[in-house]
């Protein structure tokens, strides 16, 4: 029967990514209810803590952009892109990298893509070698960011083995980074030279190039001030993490525990934003990264607890059949999670259904946190909202999703990145772990 159910997991994982958006979260609900009341299972874990953090950053991040503080950061980003131009394949990832690992949410991508391609456009630079390399570091920060879900709860996992937080997050951050200037190498060496684009000509002769657009006018002191109180939310979590830790150990006996800290300092940040910066709380829930971030909470609801309701009942026959090979061949677990997460859509998703199981397989706190980038691979199939917004924005045309599906302009970035991480994970692991 393994056999049976696990088609039934897959059937409504392929389901849910048909669906797209939310739908992949209806999915897994409706799979937990096939496998417990068709199929006899218990059902799994609901992955309570993963969602309420989602929320809590997200409601946090929704009032910073409600002040404007988005938009402030995107101001910020565009000045440094634009002192050089020429190196925007370079500079845009980094940039995209930092807004996600500071918000722990890659929906912060969005503001910067426009930029991003005119700046590109105005270096003469191929737009689709910024953008692909872009989105690939907007979604590989989450696993390195200090308040993404995926993090948090890959943390929680490691601490019973003797991995603390801030050793994950010491792992994690260069790796990533590293592996993104790797990417953009690479993203930097494909496609021709814009002028040369046969598309690119076409669009320029038919006048659908579009001219530059006016200046953005200068952020109000609310958007500054709304990114600083975030910023010192993020410093006291970190901090607050530190000295709970078994390792630092100046907190032996906490009264508040980190996952809890980071959902009471988050809502609190939130509600400082809300008093300094005056802004219409109505309208909050109105802001784009809240209606994501809430779609994202209930996309980790359902396919997590359908991916924990499968494993959890055959864990046993999961340890005879993959525990020797995950043991032999550590790296094995990247690809795992490289498939895992292209369907899934969510590294918090990929994290809480499969990361307990491959610890529990017996596969080591290096390999498993070196391996932890492969759940960033949302790129692969090209459906995925940030990668869309790519598309849509190059109206140069040189960022495309080929007639194959998978032979789109962020695919080989994307692996090349993932891959890079992986290999520094295991270096930078050896070391510090």
């Amino acid at each position: 029967m393994i056999w049976i159910e696990l088609l039934v997991v897959l059937f409504f994982i392929f389901l849910g990514s048909k669906l797209g958006s939310i739908g992949i979260g209806y999915a897994g609900g409706a799979g937990v209810v096939v496998l417990t009341l068709v199929f006899g299972l218990k059902a799994g874990s609901v992955p309570v803590d993963v969602i309420l953090i989602i929320m809590s950053v997200i409601a946090a991040i929704a009032a910073m952009q409600k002040a404007g503080g988005l938009d402030y950061l995107v101001n910020v980003s565009e000045k440094i892109l634009r002192k050089n131009p020429k190196r925007v394949t370079f500079i845009a990832p980094t940039v995209t990298y930092w807004m996600t690992l500071l918000a722990g949410t890659g929906h912060t991508a969005y503001a910067a893509l426009p930029v991003i391609t005119e700046v590109a456009k105005e270096g003469g630079v191929r737009p689709s070698k910024p953008l692909s390399i872009s989105v690939v570091a907007s979604q590989i920060a989450i696993t390195a960011s200090p308040i993404s879900a995926a993090v948090v709860i890959f943390a929680s996992f490691l601490e019973p083995l003797g991995v603390s937080y801030l050793q994950l997050l010491a792992v994690a951050i260069p790796s990533t980074v590293l592996a993104c200037m790797v990417g953009a190498i690479v993203a930097n060496k494909l496609g021709k030279p814009l002028a040369e684009d046969p598309e690119y000509q076409r669009r320029v002769a038919s006048g659908l190039i579009k001219q530059k657009t006016e200046e953005r006018s200068e952020s109000p002191k609310s958007a500054k001030w709304s990114v600083g109180i975030f910023g010192i939310a993020i410093l006291i979590i970190v901090t607050y993490a530190s000295l709970i830790s078994k390792k630092v150990g100046l907190i032996p006996d906490p009264s508040i525990g980190r996952n809890h800290a980071i959902m009471a300092i988050m809502l609190l940040a939130a509600m400082v934003i809300a008093l300094v910066c005056k802004i219409k709380l109505a309208e909050v829930t109105n802001m784009s990264t809240f209606k994501s971030g809430m779609s994202a909470a209930i996309c980790v609801l359902g396919v997590a607890w359908l991916g924990d309701t499968f494993v959890s009942n055959h864990i046993t026959e999961i340890k005879a059949a993959a525990g020797g090979i995950l043991n032999e061949y550590s790296w094995m677990l990247a690809v795992v999670l490289f498939l895992a997460s292209m369907l899934l859509y969510s590294q918090a998703a990929t994290t809480t259904a499969l990361m307990p199981a491959a610890l529990a397989l017996g596969v080591s706190p290096i390999a498993a946190i070196a391996s932890f980038a492969a759940v960033s691979a949302l790129f692969v199939l090209p459906t995925y909202p940030t990668l869309l917004a790519a598309v849509e924005m190059d109206d140069t045309g040189s960022t495309k999703i080929g007639k194959y599906v998978f032979n789109h302009s962020f695919i080989i970035p994307g692996v090349v990145t993932i891959a890079a991480s992986v290999v520094f994970g295991f270096l930078f692991g050896s070391m510090i772990l």
